[in-house]
């Protein structure tokens, strides 16, 4: 149950966190891991539907990635 309440605040807290992000960035994670309809597509997808190249869409995807880690870690919040 303990794990079940865990996981249930973290999910709560990136929901929170995801407005940091671009646009760009949210919408290829989102077509990333099927988040609007359960249907993954690959980084060649997307780059397609972007014009832009499978690396670029690979690095916006690190980059969200990378943002919301340390956003969720607590290494991007500021120290009062």
């Amino acid at each position: 149950m303990g794990e079940a309440v865990e996981n249930l605040c973290e999910q709560e807290r990136l929901n929170r966190e995801i407005h940091r992000l671009t646009n760009r960035e949210k919408w290829v994670l989102e077509m990333r891991f099927g988040l609007p309809d359960g249907r993954r597509k690959t980084q060649r997808d997307i780059a397609k539907i972007l014009g832009i190249s499978r690396s670029y869409v690979s690095r916006i995807e690190k980059h969200a990635i990378t943002k919301l880690g340390k956003t969720l870690s607590g290494e991007d919040i500021p120290q009062k």
